[in-house]
């Protein structure tokens, strides 16, 4: 038993060092003084500095928080009103529609990126468009929102059905029981499904890849570009910076999780008590 235990913690620790040895190293040589990817020269910030002066970096940085926050916030209102839609059909539609909705969870971002390229260049022939930052916000929209609704429709199922008539008998119109009553209910679901969406839309490359066309790049399209002319060292500043606002974002979606839960708890047992 005490071998079989030694055996499996050997092994998470070994995954970890995988995992995450790569990661440090790059963090560490993003303050290396020199281009070396091998030999430590000594700690400067120069290359934050090169890459923070560099205009062609800051336009793909506006970019990508442009796109990530306006398609996480679209994609939240949108993936909520359709996880509601979904939640208030019959279990025989709902199952189906379900399924169908979490395809482009499932499915691989080159098919995702291919087919709405070839939908945007088809639909721009027509209309007269190009591919540009309307087409990527759209793509990253479009890969966002059954995120959302993953997020929302577990506080859907929580919700107590009653609430909403009872909100009704007490005077609020339909509109005011939705807000003041179902919103805050799902509200922690929500919060999340921004989080995520916003994290996938900074993190995304292939989808970016196929959508946005030569007008403008995101940030994991300038890193790609920069890999395939020469590696320098600001692309381990640029690497590391994604990394930890992906860290922070993960690790403030899990205190948020963590209080729910308690909260939860804590309103189960004070009606376990009252009763």
């Amino acid at each position: 038993m005490k071998k079989s235990n030694f055996f499996g913690r050997f092994l998470v620790a070994l995954t970890l060092i995988f995992l995450y040895l790569p990661i440090i190293v790059l963090i560490v040589f993003s303050f290396n003084d020199s281009k070396s990817r091998t030999v430590w020269s000594g700690f400067t910030f120069d290359w934050y500095i090169k890459l923070f002066s560099d205009r062609a970096v800051l336009n793909s940085l506006y970019v990508t928080l442009a796109v990530s926050v306006l398609a996480a916030v679209l994609a939240t209102i949108i993936g909520t009103f359709a996880a509601i839609g979904f939640f208030n059909m019959r279990r025989k539609w709902r199952a189906p529609l379900l399924t169908i909705s979490n395809i482009p969870v499932i499915n691989a971002d080159i098919i995702t990126g291919v087919s709405l390229s070839l939908l945007f260049v088809s639909a721009g022939a027509l209309f007269k468009f190009d591919l540009g930052f309307g087409t990527l916000l759209i793509a990253h929209i479009t890969f966002n929102i059954p995120y959302v609704i993953l997020s929302v429709m577990p506080k859907l199922y929580q919700l107590d059905k009653n609430l909403f008539e009872a909100a009704q008998d007490l005077g609020c119109t339909w509109m005011q029981a939705f807000i003041k009553v179902i919103i805050p209910e799902i509200r922690p679901g929500i919060i999340n499904g921004l989080i995520i969406a916003f994290t996938m839309s900074v993190d995304d490359f292939v989808i970016s890849y196929f959508t946005a066309g030569s007008k403008v790049q995101t940030l994991s399209m300038f890193i790609y570009a920069m890999t395939r002319k020469r590696i320098s060292p600001e692309i381990n500043a640029i690497s590391t910076l994604l990394f930890v606002i992906v860290l922070v974002l993960l690790i403030i979606n899990n205190i948020r999780e963590a209080r729910q839960e308690k909260a939860l708890l804590k309103k189960s047992a004070v009606l376990e008590g009252d009763v």
